[in-house]
């Protein structure tokens, strides 16, 4: 059930041009024109389009709280549910491995991960919808892909390779690969046999690729690389229909997609960090050159609002502009055009901050309640 209709007054309600001192109607799970509606004193407040995550994967923690404990895998979204809510996240990307280190980033979780998020999606508020990252170099499991976005109707799939080429190239043993697979209950030598088998196996992957997103394309998936290092990476993708790019890893590679209008997507950690933590191009420099369409959690909820402040605040973007990076910006590129903006008809998805800490005080995905804490709810409920 949505709320009853509600109209927000006393806010500071951020709209394309700033701030706004204006009401927002709340009706049958959207933005209305206006209507009757109960009044919710919300002064002292800022009231904010739902954060749209394009690419998360915290969730991870959640799934499997620790090694081995990956039963209860609805309990685990419905925490990571908590977790999105309490960050102001209204619409989130579940980006899930399907990838040669096994595990919980193995095909065969994939799929329970999957099967779990249809199961639990008429007990959640926000909307939670599935990504997967498919590492290029499993050529044997291209067929199983396919099958696999069919299945579960995936609508968004990224390419990754994550494979240390260069150590197994020359020979080298991978740091960490011992760990690695005992922690997947992998014999080392039989993982590091399997990883060596995939790297000589590379000159089949072009052809295949060329295949899948044909294939993939013509079904409607939306298509992304991830970490392109190079301008020709890049056009290598492009030329194939993978027209989304997360997290390029320098400057030339989120030039040239940019320049080909390909959509640019950054890492929140990296601008709230002030820079990569593997040494890669820096997320704010890129933003500051307009390469950037969307910030994405990757690897922590928090991080999307803290990056849009640390912009406005710093002066890179304007309030709305910095917002829009991980609003509107990442709607768009996900085609969702009935959110990330604040506007009439649009859905009822939005989180509202203390005007004064710029805390999450509440959070509202299709005119739900998701979260709702302190004065807020006091206001709320009264």
């Amino acid at each position: 059930m949505t709320m009853p209709d509600l109209r927000l007054v006393g806010a500071q309600v951020l709209t394309s041009d700033g701030l706004a001192d204006q009401p927002l109607v709340l009706s049958e799970g959207r933005i209305a024109d206006g209507g009757k509606a109960r009044d919710v004193d919300l002064s002292g407040f800022m009231v904010m389009p739902g954060i749209v995550d394009i690419h998360g994967d915290a969730f991870e923690k959640h799934l499997a709280p620790r090694r081995g404990a990956m039963k209860d895998l609805d309990q685990g979204l419905i925490a990571t549910e908590a977790e999105l809510a309490a960050s102001g996240i209204t619409t989130a990307i579940m980006a899930q491995f399907y990838s040669w280190e096994g595990g919980m980033r193995g095909a065969e979780f994939a799929g329970r991960v999957f099967a779990a998020l249809e199961q639990v999606r008429d007990r959640l508020v926000t909307d939670m919808r599935p990504q997967l990252r498919f590492e290029i170099s499993m050529t044997g499991e291209y067929p199983a892909v396919t099958e696999m976005v069919a299945a579960h109707r995936i609508p968004y799939l990224v390419f990754n390779d994550h494979l240390p080429h260069e150590e197994l190239a020359r020979g080298k043993r991978p740091p960490r690969l011992t760990g690695q697979a005992l922690r997947i209950g992998r014999n080392p030598e039989k993982h590091l046999e399997y990883m060596q088998a995939l790297h000589a196996g590379m000159n089949e992957v072009p052809a295949m690729l060329d295949e899948l997103c044909t294939d993939l394309t013509a079904r409607g998936v939306l298509l992304g690389s991830h970490d392109d290092h190079t301008a020709d990476d890049r056009a290598a993708w492009r030329a194939r229909g993978v027209r989304i790019a997360e997290f390029p890893e320098t400057l030339e590679a989120a030039e040239a997609a940019h320049g080909a209008g390909d959509a640019v997507l950054l890492g929140a950690p990296n601008t709230v960090r002030g820079g990569s933590h593997k040494g890669n191009v820096s997320a704010t420099d890129l933003v500051v050159m307009g390469y950037c369409d969307a910030l994405a959690s990757d690897y922590h909820y928090p991080s999307l609002r803290r990056a849009a402040l640390q912009l406005a605040d710093s002066g890179v973007l304007d309030l709305a502009g910095a917002w829009g990076l991980i609003s509107s910006g990442p709607a768009r590129v996900l085609g969702l055009a009935d959110r990330g903006e604040l506007t009439a008809g649009n859905r009822a998805d939005l989180v509202v901050l203390d005007a004064e800490t710029r805390n999450v005080c509440a959070t509202l995905s299709g005119g739900q309640v998701s979260y709702l804490s302190g004065e807020a709810a006091r206001r709320f409920l009264a």
